[in-house]
């Protein structure tokens, strides 16, 4: 490993973006060299603020000829994979934001790119490094927690109060035009790198269209849920939606020696997903039944508290670098594991279409299993033309143009790329 080869990176998409270009700045293991937008007056705001040192793009193929180790992708979550693909044939390491694919099509082109090319494919699920995430699987990979029997994630978001800065009032924007299921990995994505099994089986559950989710000029359910098999027969229950009354990031695994979760966000009095309860015998059998709350804190998460998502966002950044420098054991989500954390909505959604029965969940490592799914576009995208599927099981909801014209309107008044 060498740890004083300053990774060079390039971002693209200054709005997500921005926390990753953070870490550039302020840590010496990285150097942000190029940013990339095509919405001029968000690149305009990324150069106020980090200055003319750094080269920026408005086009992503000409972006991709700049000297650079990798490039971080936090542009449209229905374009990672594409750009993903791109980026690597060009010779850069990626680290992809949240989601991996939209189609089983592009999820065996991206498995495939990534073996062909030799370099780091990362997913960016920065769930997985929340504080009481990272410290179950610390649990689980110690035998603490003993074999996993269940998990529940959970992470319902309200996104009505910021759905017009989200969305810019476009009817086709890929959250309108989403699946309940679709952003399916901030929940479930936590749960499969606690357990490290891989998911085989899924019967997904979608709640009614509600009266907020037509405000919004959101399309799909409100949120859905996921009772997922996984290869040790062990359970999942994931819960994730954008459109609930009250938001919820929770985590809760049971093993063979016990339970671990952490805080509800209703709990003033802990920091949620910073505070993890503990409930674990030493031996199978013991029944102690002796709970109390356990520290989350390392050196490395107090020294990235501060950034976003509960210090996760430097977290998997710092990972990100330390695998690029050669750390083989690096804490990094390769495609492999995306994609166990991203099928289970995928393949959900299709149990719902289908009735509600279950459905197999491919598993990509295995070359036969790709064939059966390499020609398969089948996505919410209005753009997949023929293969597009509703974004709501019972068909997409008539929505006025009115309201989209009132979600424009109040993002511009906003005016959040000049502040």
């Amino acid at each position: 490993m060498n740890e004083n080869k300053k990774i060079r990176i390039g971002v693209v998409g200054s709005g997500r973006g921005q926390s990753m270009m953070d870490y550039c700045t302020k840590y010496g293991n990285a150097q942000l060299v190029a940013i990339c937008d095509n919405y001029p007056p968000a690149l305009e705001r990324a150069r106020r603020k980090y200055g003319d040192a750094i080269t920026y793009y408005d086009d992503f193929e000409t972006f991709l000829s700049h000297d650079m180790d990798a490039v971080v992708l936090a542009n449209f979550a229905n374009a990672h994979a594409p750009f993903a693909i791109r980026a690597m044939l060009s010779g850069k390491n990626v680290l992809s934001e949240v989601l991996p694919v939209q189609s089983m099509q592009e999820a065996v082109e991206l498995v495939e790119t990534v073996e062909r090319t030799g370099l780091v494919y990362a997913y960016a699920e920065n769930c997985c490094y929340m504080p009481s995430a990272r410290k179950m699987r610390e649990a689980f990979l110690q035998g603490r927690l003993g074999t996993f029997e269940y998990g529940e994630g959970e992470y319902m978001h309200n996104c009505e109060p910021d759905w017009d800065a989200l969305t810019y009032g476009d009817p086709n924007h890929w959250r309108n035009t989403m699946s309940a299921f679709y952003y399916c990995t901030h929940s479930m994505g936590p749960m499969i790198h606690i357990s490290g099994q891989r998911p085989v089986r899924v019967t997904g559950f979608e709640a009614p269209y509600n009266a907020r989710m037509r405000r919004m000029g959101a399309k799909g359910a409100p949120f859905g849920v996921e009772i997922v098999t996984l290869e040790n027969g062990a359970l999942i229950k994931n819960l994730q939606g954008v459109g609930p009354s009250r938001n919820s990031t929770w985590f809760c695994v049971y093993g063979s020696k016990g339970r671990m979760e952490s805080a509800r966000e209703d709990d003033k009095g802990h920091g949620n997903v910073r505070t993890l309860f503990e409930n674990l015998d030493t031996f199978e059998g013991e029944n102690h039944f002796d709970g109390h709350e356990t520290d989350t804190d390392d050196a490395i998460s107090k020294q990235f508290e501060q950034s976003g998502h509960g210090g996760a966002d430097d977290y998997m950044m710092y990972e990100f670098v330390q695998k690029l420098q050669g750390n083989p054991d690096a804490d990094v989500i390769d495609v492999y594991e995306a994609l166990d954390m991203y099928l289970p909505g995928h393949f959900a959604y299709r149990s719902v279409l289908a009735g509600g029965v279950p459905i197999d969940i491919p598993n990509l490592r295995d070359p036969a299993e790709r064939d059966k799914w390499r020609d398969d576009a089948t996505c919410t995208d209005p753009a997949a033309g023929e293969n597009a599927l509703p974004s709501y099981s019972k068909g997409n909801p008539d929505i006025p143009a009115e309201t989209y014209e009132a979600l424009r309107k109040k993002m511009e008044a906003r005016d959040m790329w000049n502040q």
